[in-house]
């Protein structure tokens, strides 16, 4: 297996468990890095519960998996990470002679990893799509307070940290690391899927949601804004779509508040179909706690969909209220109600769609993602 290792590569990456929401993020990156430096080898890493595995082959590109096994006590839970590093180690130390730096792609606290790297005296960059703090302080327990504190260790060993955009540095309270820090972001976008098929005023009276069923998410907040929403729009649907540990609970929650007659539910939308369901809503609302740049709002504002979203993470940095998008001040019910109102009632509404379609087709192109990523692996 090592022998498959070109010579000439110096870049490795190493995965977080991939799960049906990072997955095509992931290949993403893994599209950029091949155009810069093909071969590049790559430690993927998959819940051996969520089905969805690395290609064996993404071009010329190498993958070399690992299942990762979580299990369900918190013991074991502690033993199954573990596992999982170690075997990361155990692979880096395979290919210590064709590779020369590690790029650990969105999971910051895999301390054996990054120690291993050290002790080899690899360079090592770490890309935070998201921040563990605001995910910690909203689920609590041990193992996010344990997982917090790694991910702190690790930010301290790496050499380089990558972030979305510029606002993630103050807002994930990584001031202190400023001088290693460098922004680039692995979003594009193929705009000939990700398109205006569906005039905006040909679409029906549809808002949804569409992305994980956590709590961060803020999607209960949502749910939670409807009985305000219907008081005013006899006609709204809204749509969620998306999988996760709230699943099951905002299905119920819906079903208790009579909405169900109201709601759309069709789960997890695979990105093929993303388009189709994104060219029938006139409003996508992101009501997040804690993001990083979501792929969602992209993709939307692609397809000429309006995004209300929270001012959170690097979405400011890309939506402009009431030029590119809608920003509400919080994730209050009250205060998506009020938005969404105003969002639907603007009669700039068309002017915000075409404008925010403008904005992504100038900034998420593919060659702008590769030059950025080829000038933080040249140095910054």
């Amino acid at each position: 297996m090592d022998s498959l290792i070109p010579k000439s590569n110096t870049y490795g990456v190493l995965s977080s468990p991939m799960v049906k929401a990072n997955i095509h993020p992931f290949m993403s990156l893994m599209s950029i890095l091949k155009t810069i430096d093909p071969g590049t080898p790559v430690i993927a890493v998959h819940d051996e519960y969520s089905s969805i595995k690395a290609p064996r082959n993404h071009d010329s590109i190498h993958f070399f998996e690992i299942v990762h096994r979580p299990g369900s006590t918190t013991f074991s839970k502690i033993l199954g990470y573990m596992r999982t590093q170690f075997e990361m180690s155990s692979k880096i130390f395979m290919m210590s002679d064709k590779v020369g730096s590690w790029i650990f792609y969105l999971d910051n606290g895999l301390l054996i990893p990054m120690i291993t790297t050290k002790i080899l005296r690899k360079k090592t960059l770490i890309i935070l799509g998201g921040f563990q703090e605001q995910e910690v302080r909203m689920r609590g327990g041990s193992l996010g307070k344990v997982a917090h504190t790694l991910a702190k260790l690790n930010l301290s060993m790496c050499g380089t940290i990558v972030v979305y955009t510029p606002r993630l540095i103050s807002e994930w309270d990584l001031e202190k690391y400023r001088h290693k820090i460098l922004i680039a972001h692995r979003h594009f976008l193929d705009f000939n899927a990700f398109s205006v098929t569906t005039p905006l005023s040909d679409r029906p009276p549809l808002i949804g949601y569409i992305g994980r069923m956590s709590e961060e998410k803020g999607v209960q907040n949502f749910v939670a804004a409807l009985p305000l929403l219907f008081g005013d729009h006899h006609d709204l649907h809204v749509l969620f779509g998306g999988d996760g540990e709230l699943k099951e609970m905002i299905e119920v929650d819906l079903q208790k508040r009579g909405f169900k007659v109201h709601t759309e539910f069709p789960g997890w939308i695979s990105h093929a179909d993303l388009p189709s369901y994104l060219n029938r809503l006139r409003l996508l609302v992101l009501p997040s706690y804690t993001e990083g740049l979501p792929n969602i709002m992209l993709e939307a504002m692609a397809c000429g969909t309006p995004v209300l979203a929270t001012p959170v993470g690097g979405i400011p940095d890309v939506i402009v209220d009431g030029e590119t998008g809608f920003l509400m001040k919080n994730n209050s019910p009250e205060c998506i109600a009020e938005n969404i109102n105003r969002a639907l009632r603007s009669p700039r509404l068309k002017e915000v769609s075409e404008n925010g379609r403008k904005c992504v087709e100038e900034k998420f192109t593919f060659e702008h993602a590769v030059n950025r990523w080829r000038d933080v692996l040249e140095g910054g």
